[in-house]
């Protein structure tokens, strides 16, 4: 009797295993670095990609460019991913991760093709790892928090460092005195996510401005919106996601009447029940009034007449930053607008940026020798980086290291491949026969 044949994987499976795969892998990176790797540094060079869709994107940083590559290789997107969470764990350092590791790749590869055991070399490289890592923080500079003016001084030549291979490198003083306000104003339980960037064309770099608050364009508004005051001090802030308009018949449910009279009835009760809602916001001492859904034209008229301020349709993105700027809370009915769930900031305007209309809510900012020698390119010498203010965070370049290592460690790992057919590839062509509701053609 035979024994009984075991089918572990799908037929049209393709594997692949051994040295030739690992050497795949390593090949595999080194194309990624490639795509990087000229746009490392001061003097880096731009990237022009174009998705399927025939949108252009020039850049030369590194988290855009991995982000906009289609990578298929198995291995590669492994590396992509990894060089990606560097730019989300620490912001910075994506492009050295996405080079280290290639690179690290790079000089194990003999020791691969002529058969030393992929765990041998992994062992080494952890331990290496470990030991640049300590190196890096015996010579690493402490920040002296307690000395305000020092640790600011040093947050801009770090900011200046990280903008020296962006595309703004020629404004780096300006910029980095702003990202330095902008991170200074958050408190310990604000999240650099509070932090937003809005781009508006026209005018030159030097024209654009840090807003302690909240800026968002304006959005659309119904006739007696010019009428209303654009500038507010210290005003109390409504923060809504209620609707303020009246709706058209049409929308509503249907309702059978006998008589004019009862239509009309009808119609004052949605009038009335308008009315109310205005009076109890402006009732409620608010003197700005934000809502995500629509403001009508009889509403922002209301709101006119009493100098108040409204827009409706607001970005939920920008509404939940509002919130958490000028503090309230976002209210889902009119009922309860209690001095609690209203926020305040101290100024609140409507100003003219670029060829846009922003508004503007700002708040008060609440915050509170030799081993340093590298390459300096400008002079094309050797030079005393702490002393040219080329200052990065050492936690970047720590957790660069790590994250590059144990991306050569893991692709050194892998020693096989299994792709499984697309799913469905046993079907009939085209998928015919597998639509649902649609019979055979019959037969006249």
């Amino acid at each position: 009797m035979q024994p009984t044949p075991v089918i572990l994987l799908k037929e049209g499976t393709d594997t692949s295993q051994g040295i030739p795969q690992l050497i795949s892998n390593i090949n595999a990176c080194q194309v990624i670095s490639e795509a990087v790797r000229t746009t490392l540094g001061p003097r880096g060079m731009d990237k022009l990609m174009v998705d399927g869709r025939g949108k252009a994107t020039i850049s030369n940083d590194g988290a855009t460019i991995l982000k906009l590559l289609d990578v298929v290789h198995p291995a590669a997107k492994t590396l992509v991913d990894i060089a990606r969470s560097q730019d989300a764990e620490v912001g910075d350092g994506t492009t050295s991760v996405t080079l280290l590791a290639a690179e690290f790749l790079k000089q194990l590869k003999p020791y691969v093709e002529e058969g030393l055991h992929p765990q041998t070399i992994i062992r080494a490289f952890r331990t290496a790892t470990n030991l640049a890592v300590a190196k890096l923080k015996e010579i690493a500079v402490p920040v002296k928090k307690d000395d305000k003016q020092e640790q600011r001084q040093l947050l801009e030549k770090c900011a200046a460092t990280a903008l020296n291979s962006k595309l703004i490198a020629g404004e780096k003083g300006f910029f980095s005195k702003m990202v330095v306000d902008a991170v200074m104003s958050l408190d310990e339980l604000l999240s650099l996510k509070m932090i937003g960037i809005k781009k508006v064309q026209g005018g030159a770099l030097e024209e654009s401005q840090l807003v302690t608050g909240v800026a968002f364009k304006k959005t659309f508004s119904y006739a007696g919106f010019e009428m209303q005051p654009k500038r507010y001090e210290n005003p109390r802030i409504a923060l809504l996601n209620v609707e303020l308009e009246l709706k058209a018949e049409k929308d509503n449910a249907e309702v059978r009447v006998k008589s004019v009279e009862d239509y009309q009835a009808i119609v004052d009760a949605e009038w009335n029940i308008l009315y109310d809602k205005l009076e109890k916001i402006y009732k409620s001492g608010a003197k700005v009034v934000l809502s995500k859904l629509p403001i009508g034209d009889v509403a922002t008229q209301y709101f006119a007449d009493r100098d108040l301020f409204c827009a409706g349709r607001v970005q939920e993105e920008d509404l939940k930053r509002t919130m958490m700027a000028c503090g309230g809370s976002i209210q889902t009915s009119v009922g309860a607008l209690t001095d609690d769930v209203l926020g305040q900031c101290e100024l609140f305007e409507e100003v003219q940026v670029g060829g846009e209309r922003y508004i503007m809510s700002m708040v008060v900012p609440s915050s509170q020798g030799g081993i340093w020698y590298g390459v300096d390119i400008n002079s094309e010498d050797i030079a005393d980086n702490f002393v040219a203010c080329v200052w990065e965070p050492s936690v970047v370049k720590i957790n660069a290291l790590t994250a590059a290592s144990e991306a050569a460690c893991l692709i050194l790992s892998v020693d096989e491949t299994i792709k499984n057919p697309r799913s469905g590839g046993d079907g009939p062509p085209g998928g015919a026969g597998r639509g649902r509701g649609r019979g055979r053609p019959h037969a006249h």
